[in-house]
């Protein structure tokens, strides 16, 4: 019994020190690129309608952002998991919503934007389609994300345009 008890210490004292000691494993520079979206905000549509509101938190230790969208109707809502990929070093989302939805894309950001972009789909007539979502920080910290659908690399359809602003 007593050498359960010590083995027992031993390993607790082990986990302990080794949770303390252990870095932050998604601290890195790379983790930090999607953070300009992380925050409380109201969004609205190219003509000023408020599209919804967005909340964007980081999670599990700095290793998830999660994106939880609520239409101005309150009646459509939608969740995504963001997260950077060392393997790939890339980041990739997942989108699920009440409609249905899900959408997986991944893309690495690019001066002032994150770019993610689905896997291409050859259609029928050979042409090949991606959706792409383009978040674009703004001087003054505000966020367009335009959602795009592309036809052999050429926008053809606007899913979504949506301008963010802080909540204060």
């Amino acid at each position: 019994m007593r050498t359960l008890l010590a083995f027992m210490f031993l390993f607790l004292s082990f986990s302990i020190s080794r949770a303390q000691n252990t870095s932050c494993t998604c601290c890195t520079d790379s983790h930090a690129e999607f953070d300009f979206w992380v925050g409380n905000w109201e969004v609205t549509l190219p003509n000023g309608t408020k599209a919804g509101d967005n909340t964007i938190e980081k999670q599990h230790g700095g290793c998830v952002i999660k994106e939880s969208w609520v239409s101005a109707a309150g009646n459509f809502t939608g969740t995504s998991f963001n997260f950077y990929n060392p393997k790939t070093n890339q980041w990739e989302q997942l989108w699920l919503d009440t409609a249905g939805t899900i959408l997986k894309l991944k893309g690495n950001r690019q001066n002032n934007q994150m770019i993610l972009r689905s896997e291409p789909v050859v259609q029928e007539d050979g042409t090949t389609m991606v959706q792409q979502i383009t978040y674009t920080l703004h001087e003054d910290g505000s966020i367009r994300q335009l959602w795009e659908i592309l036809q052999d690399e050429v926008a053809v359809n606007v899913a979504f345009d949506g301008l963010y602003k802080r909540k204060t």
